[in-house]
């Protein structure tokens, strides 16, 4: 069944713990054909200082997660990879987890942030585009199978840190 026609559930935001990681993979390696986060690299995720991990959580079960990796000296933060679990797609988890996104940069003091997509993953670019972000930028041959990626930045300098 389709997320679309599923009940959603109120699945909590919080930051990803170690625990998370066979999780994390699981949904990597369902999400995403090529150019996917091995173990050590999610392990490494959830414990790295600048690397803000956020999951989409209802109960025990992981549903989605959300990496964004910040650099001291930078007013940028870098959306690095989004997923959700395959059956629960369409349930605005996704969505729910790039305004977390958002949140943790901008309570690191961050003031904008960017991603990559696959100019092929229409779901994906509506997403971004509905939440606000535009296309800075058509990377050619971007992905491992030579696929290209479409740069996406969001500015909210203007909107101050969260409260």
């Amino acid at each position: 069944m389709s997320g679309a026609g599923r009940r959603r559930t109120a699945a909590a935001i919080r930051p990803a713990e170690p625990d998370d990681v066979p999780a994390l993979l699981a949904i990597e390696e369902a999400s995403f054909p090529t150019d996917r986060l091995d173990r050590r690299a999610l392990r490494h995720a959830v414990r790295s200082p600048t690397i803000l991990a956020r999951v989409a959580a209802d109960g025990d079960e992981v549903l989605g997660y959300v990496l964004v990796q910040i650099r001291r000296g930078s007013d940028l933060a870098w959306l690095t990879s989004v997923a959700v679990a395959p059956g629960r797609q369409g349930d605005g988890l996704g969505r729910r987890l790039v305004d977390a996104a958002e949140r943790a940069a901008r309570e690191a003091g961050r003031t904008r942030i960017r991603l990559e997509v696959r100019a092929d993953n229409e779901a994906a670019r509506k997403l971004y585009e509905r939440a606000g972000y535009r296309r800075i930028a058509v990377i050619p041959d971007y992905y491992e199978d030579g696929a290209a990626a479409w740069r996406y930045e969001k500015d909210f300098s203007g909107q101050g840190r969260p409260t």
